[in-house]
């Protein structure tokens, strides 16, 4: 009879903790889910999709709209869903982005594009690191964000880096709105070089501009509308190459953590030595891996990118409800300039490397 009973105040606890779990978490959820839900759908509209356009970007405007208004006077009551949707969501998102990319597709461009990608990615990050805290005076954080977003896939490697740097959500907004702004200008700039640089009397293949393309413009979705307006040749092997990039970022990641952990803050508080693994990251490679075995039907992979995109647009929609506007503007045009100069690198400095590693390779 006492054991009955234990198991009945057990079961009454559990309860109370999932209805006082769901009454914390569930106002700031729904308003995550209903923001990134609209994000969604205006981003499968034709005039947006053609745009380039991605939901995460739509996601964090409808959250910073919403965060300077009404949000505000909602903070008490939705303050830990969103947190919850910013943290939490955004690394199994992470995780599930894994699915986008298979190791076969690195097969099928060879070493040439996988190097072209590592130098593309080490340069711009050295340079966003360089540029960023010793000429601009910008915190490291902020120029890390920014460099992260350039180097590699756009807001989603600005959202992952954040957790590493423990960045304030300002900071991760300025980071991602440069590569809004910088990967929409290349959807422009990279369709008008293809004819220029014929023109000039350059050979360059399709699949050679692909590779370009691939491994310098930010987002996937810039990839892709970039890319298109050339051939279906180059926007195939544009996205292969730009995935590539994406699978960098769990080693960059990692990389970042080990740096950190032996920053002057880091041993101050006694962590000398060590290293925090980013698990989110490693787990993105295994899915990555689990893909490329095509252990998981299409149909089920599809649906796991459609949960991959809800949650990531939750993440950019939290992330948008805790940014202000007063902390950007006191952020100043220094983010902008190291931005511009990493766009400026990404087209000359990306046409060098590419141009130099096939004839490195006698491609």
């Amino acid at each position: 009879m006492e054991n009955i009973e234990q198991k009945s105040a057990m079961a009454r606890f559990e309860l109370a903790s999932a209805t006082a779990g769901l009454w914390r978490f569930g106002p700031g959820l729904v308003l995550t889910l209903a923001l990134a839900a609209a994000a969604m759908w205006l981003a499968g509209l034709p005039a947006l999709s053609a745009s380039g356009l991605s939901a995460l970007t739509l996601a964090i405007v409808g959250g910073m709209v919403l965060g300077n208004t009404a949000y505000p006077a909602m903070g008490a009551t939705a303050g830990a869903g969103v947190g919850f949707s910013k943290q939490k969501l955004l690394r199994l998102g992470i995780i599930l982005y894994g699915f986008r990319l298979t190791f076969q597709q690195i097969g099928a461009v060879g070493i040439s594009a996988i190097l072209i990608d590592a130098l593309v990615l080490t340069s711009t990050l050295f340079i966003a690191y360089q540029v960023g805290t010793r000429w601009l005076k910008l915190d490291k954080q902020t120029a890390l964000l920014i460099g992260s977003g350039s180097a590699i896939c756009g807001a989603a490697a600005v959202l992952a880096t954040e957790p590493v740097l423990r960045a304030k959500p300002s900071t991760v907004t300025i980071a991602v709105s440069t590569v809004v702004v910088f990967g929409t200008l290349s959807m422009f700039v990279y369709p008008a070089l293809y004819p220029l640089v014929h023109h000039l009397g350059w050979a360059v293949s399709p699949q050679a501009f692909g590779i370009y393309t691939g491994s310098t413009i930010h987002e996937v979705a810039q990839v892709v509308a970039a890319a298109s307006q050339v051939s279906a040749a180059t926007a195939d092997t544009a996205v292969i190459a730009k995935m590539i990039r994406v699978m960098m970022l769990a080693p960059f990641l990692i990389a970042v953590s080990w740096w950190m952990a032996r920053t002057p803050q880091a041993r101050h508080e006694g962590q000398r030595g060590g290293i925090t693994i980013p698990w989110f990251a490693v787990l993105f490679i295994v899915m990555a891996g689990v893909h490329s075995l095509g252990w998981v039907p299409q149909p089920v992979v599809n649906g796991l990118l459609q949960l991959d995109t809800l949650l990531l647009a939750m993440a950019m929609a939290a992330l948008g409800l805790d940014t202000r506007i007063t902390a950007i503007r006191a952020a100043g045009v220094k983010p902008l300039l190291l931005a511009t100069l990493l766009f400026a690198w990404l087209i000359a400095g990306g046409a060098v490397i590419n141009v130099g590693v096939r004839a490195l390779l006698h491609i």
